[in-house]
């Protein structure tokens, strides 16, 4: 691989075998027991567990935040535990968009600036950031708003700012760590009726975290994690 993966492989995401162990000795611990999961182009996937049944550990491989002790990560049919940092750092950069708990916005700078950052990071020219993230606002219902710093915003309108900088590069897929965390529950919906329309409207795949059942009912298949391993990947009824 060069820069970006150029191959396609049946499923858009393939976990096989995968493990993680932190620490060495009598300190080591296995936080992943060989995890296998397939994703489609697509899809939207809640991963639910208790704390430390390995899902956020999951995640992490999956954003390319972190890598498996063994086991195959295909990203489009690459192998992604075979790459080199700074071509993870390529992938994750056009093939990945994230949305956290903490929005993780910069407070000084305007929600234009923030949801511009992925694109000065690929060294798109001005105007094209300019156009992009006008969109994306527009897309996520914050046109108006775009000179606004983060304290002049609810949370509500923070987690559209973040998802507005998530999607502005059009990635692949979305991974979004527990998005309504901070969320009360009628900002919760209108935030989990947004990533969902991204999904179902614009083909957005969509992996995420959270502890919730009212929100994991929004995806197409819930995966339940349990002690490093997949207790369970279903349908999901509930979701359209």
């Amino acid at each position: 691989m060069s820069d970006a993966p150029t191959s396609r492989s049946e499923s858009l995401i393939r976990l096989s075998g995968i493990t993680k162990t932190y620490g060495r000795g009598r300190a080591a611990f296995q936080a992943l027991k060989g995890i296998d999961l397939a994703v489609n182009s697509g899809d939207f996937v809640a991963i639910m567990g208790a704390s430390g049944s390995g899902k956020s550990t999951a995640m992490n491989i999956l954003g390319c935040l972190d890598t498996p002790t063994s086991g195959s990560y295909e990203f489009e049919g690459v192998r992604v535990e075979q790459l080199t940092r700074n071509q993870r750092a390529l992938l994750r950069r056009n093939y990945l968009g994230f949305v956290f708990q903490g929005f993780n916005l910069l407070a000084r700078t305007t929600a234009m600036e923030n949801v511009e950052l992925p694109l000065i990071y690929r060294g798109e020219p001005a105007a094209a950031r300019d156009a992009a993230a006008r969109t994306a606002l527009e897309q996520v219902g914050l046109l108006g708003w775009e000179r606004h710093n983060p304290g002049e915003l609810s949370g509500g309108q923070q987690q559209r700012v973040a998802i507005a900088r998530a999607i502005v590069t059009r990635p692949a897929v979305l991974l979004a760590d527990e998005p309504t965390g901070n969320l009360d529950t009628s900002t919760s919906r209108e935030i989990m009726e947004l990533i969902r329309s991204f999904n179902l409207e614009h083909g957005l795949t969509v992996l995420m975290v959270t502890h919730e059942p009212d929100i994991a009912a929004y995806a197409k298949r819930v995966v339940h994690f349990l002690d490093g391993r997949v207790d369970s990947d279903q349908q999901n009824g509930s979701a359209g």
